[in-house]
């Protein structure tokens, strides 16, 4: 993630559909330029915990991808994932996941890795299951979005079954 990709990244993050089951959203031209670049930032910062991925097909930058570790010591992070809304269903989001699981585990040596998504994003849980992470259950009433509090459904998988 550089500076660079503002407009791209702002080219979706500021739909609504593309961010209708998040926190964010949404976004203001500024509010994409503090996320771009606090992204951009967190590579230098050490240790590292956060690796957020501009996602380039033919060379136009259509989504993001990040790699949160939350937990150094118990070796936890978590993935997440965004595409643009005109990209979706072209196996994009599973392409970033399972990007992201190969560095969480080949690269950073984690045990666990998780996602959660809006019980109603049936398309953000295809992509959990199709990269291989196990449903674990729901968390209720997590985060207040736009339309009241969101549940959250819980998806990982650990080093050994990862592939």
């Amino acid at each position: 993630m550089r500076s660079d990709d503002r407009p791209a990244v702002h080219s979706w993050a500021r739909l609504e559909e593309a961010c209708r089951y998040q926190a964010w959203g949404p976004n203001t031209p500024e509010q994409t330029r503090d996320f771009v670049d606090l992204a951009a930032l967190a590579w230098s910062v050490t240790p590292q915990r956060r690796y957020t991925y501009a996602v380039e097909v033919d060379g136009a930058v259509l989504g993001i991808g990040e790699l949160y570790v939350r937990d150094a010591i118990h070796r936890q992070g978590e993935i997440s994932y965004g595409v643009h809304p005109d990209h979706w269903g072209q196996g994009i989001a599973t392409r970033i996941g399972r990007r992201l699981l190969r560095i969480g585990f080949a690269e950073l040596g984690l045990h666990r890795v998780f996602g959660t998504c809006d019980p109603r994003n049936v398309g953000s849980a295809r992509v959990l299951a199709r990269i291989g992470m196990t449903y674990e259950g729901r968390l209720r009433q997590v985060m207040l979005i736009r339309d009241g509090w969101r549940d959250a459904d819980v998806y990982s998988i650990l080093e050994h079954e990862y592939v």
